[in-house]
């Protein structure tokens, strides 16, 4: 088994996560099984109650874990399918630590951050090591130096030990910053993070190298002599110019993935990127545009919508289409009457993603409306299918004040409800319904066609359903319930008859599309807006 250790210095959000993915995707290509995994120092247990402007998007696997975003990038950059034990936070190694402690598991001796905690964080380690995979790539999240992230880089120096210096390279990212004043680049900050690193007795055996102009050789000299790094392991990572996946081919140009497999003793052919490369000609040179809007309350944050992002990216490249994607606040559709026209007026889709909370409803309602009754194509994911639901109830079947009870307890029509508030569907709780769960689809639907199977497992993260009390009197005005559970009593997708897209699920398709895997639906919806633009 070989490891490889992604860690980052100087400043946050240089790109750990993207360069481990990126990496894990050029080993892939070379014919190895690859396994990634992320390990976060702070101390919450996972992200899930975590605001997005503080974290981004919650990224939810199959096994229903909360996880970090950069596990959306290890499951669309590669063949893993993740699962918890792939994301570890000090919260999750403290409490089960204390947990131990609490049970007499170390029969009285005084409990540590060395050996206690750090053999906690090598267990997981050892744990992935038991998949039949023949490289674990493991993130070490924030910068190093800071103080919550200094038990996972010990217990690297104590892991590094016992696996063998050949079986593990530690991967350094970190900034190179250009001084206008001085019209240089400056190696300094670099050398400083590495001398953190190495006080903590960590020798990097790769530099990735953030910066925004090209790596002159005379600066990876520098770096090479004062980081204690050949000068070939010193990599350039500029921007790329179009798109994330460029990244893969920007490191291949650097022989990254060369030099990762000489310092683990690995003779493999090189990596055969020829697929990845027309995926991204796609992107960057579509043969067509499309104007689409994201109707929802985080947009003002990159990372809130992630994988929505990318699953459209994903989507526009299978319809050799580029998307100009309009990013419209939930809450400004709410000022005016007109609002709705003025925002959404030239968009040919709408798309409502998911969310929690009250902010911004009526205008994700007012959006669904708008595309309801305009005939624009519609996608409503989650959050998105229960406003538009709502919308349905309020305006074509004039159930004046329906809405979900998490909006309003005391609703008059609660079309939106958790499961104990339902009559006739057995009661789950208020816990969230989590991961995978299967759904059958109805013959003859939009998402059928989509789909071409009648039985579909989707990713879910939610916890108030649609209340089937209200299903024939709503699918009488032509509201179809496209999709459902296993046993009928959950609704998972839902159409209208007689618009020519209006499609919203329960669940999140966003979490399982990949680069040339664009999901179903997505890929459905921009060719739909596609037909609409021509009409």
């Amino acid at each position: 088994m070989k490891y490889i250790f992604v860690t980052g210095g100087v400043v946050s959000s240089l790109g750990k996560g993207l360069a481990a993915a990126a990496l894990g995707t050029l080993l892939e290509r070379r014919g190895l099984r690859v396994l990634m995994q992320k390990f976060d120092p702070y101390l919450n247990v996972d992200p899930g109650t975590m605001n997005p402007f503080q974290h981004g998007e919650v990224y939810v696997l199959s096994d229903g874990a909360e996880t970090d975003l950069d596990l959306g990038h290890y499951e669309r950059f590669t063949s893993c399918r993740l699962t918890r034990n792939n994301n570890l936070t000090s919260g999750q190694v403290y409490a089960t630590v204390l947990a131990k402690e609490r049970r007499g598991d170390y029969l009285g001796n005084t409990v540590q951050v060395i050996p206690h905690i750090t053999d906690e964080i090598k267990a997981r380690i050892k744990t992935a090591s038991l998949e039949p995979v023949d490289v674990i790539i493991t993130e070490i999240g924030g910068t190093t130096g800071d103080i919550e992230g200094l038990p996972f880089l010990e217990a690297i120096r104590q892991f590094q030990l016992g696996a063998g210096m050949r079986n593990v390279v530690i991967m350094h990212v970190t900034l190179v910053p250009f001084i206008k004043a001085a019209g240089e680049l400056k190696t300094k900050p670099t050398q400083q993070s590495v001398a953190k690193l190495r006080e903590i007795g960590l020798q990097p055996h790769v530099l990735v190298c953030r910066t925004e102009h090209p790596l002159e050789y005379e600066v990876r000299q520098k770096l090479s002599l004062y980081c204690n790094v050949p000068v070939q392991a010193v990599v350039e990572a500029r921007d790329v110019d179009h798109t994330i996946y460029e990244a893969p081919l920007m490191l291949q140009g650097e022989k990254l993935d060369e030099t990762i497999c000489t310092l683990l003793d690995l003779d493999l052919p090189p990596a055969d990127m020829s697929g990845w490369r027309r995926f991204v000609q796609k992107v960057i040179n579509p043969k067509k545009r499309v104007r689409v809007a994201i109707v929802g309350k985080y947009v003002e944050l990159q990372d809130a919508y992630k994988s929505i992002y990318e699953s459209l990216t994903h989507a526009g490249a299978a319809n050799d289409c580029g998307i100009d994607l309009m990013k419209v606040d939930a809450e400004e559709i709410e000022d005016s009457p007109t609002s709705a026209e003025r925002l959404l007026g030239g968009v040919v889709g709408i798309l409502v993603p998911g969310g929690f909370g009250d902010r911004g409803i009526e205008g994700k309602i007012i959006a669904a409306k708008f595309a309801r009754e305009n005939k624009i194509p519609y996608l409503g994911l989650c959050l998105g299918m229960q406003v538009a639901s709502i919308e349905f109830a309020r305006n074509a079947c004039g159930l004046a004040g329906a809405n979900s009870t998490e909006f309003d307890p005391d609703t008059p029509h609660p079309v939106i409800a958790l499961l104990q508030e339902q009559s006739n569907v057995t009661e789950l709780g208020a816990s969230m319904r989590l991961g995978c769960w299967p759904a059958l689809i109805k013959p003859g639907t939009i998402s059928h066609s989509l789909y071409g199977r009648e039985e579909i497992v989707e990713r879910h993260r939610h916890r108030y359903e649609f209340n089937m009390a209200y299903r024939q009197q709503m699918e009488d005005r032509g509201f179809v319930i496209s999709g459902t559970s296993l046993d009928g009593e959950l609704v998972e997708i839902i159409e209208l008859r007689g618009h020519p897209w209006f499609v919203a699920c329960q669940f999140h398709p966003e979490f399982q599309s990949k680069p040339n895997q664009p999901h179903p639906l997505f890929k459905g919806f921009i060719a739909a807006c596609l037909a609409h633009e021509a009409d």
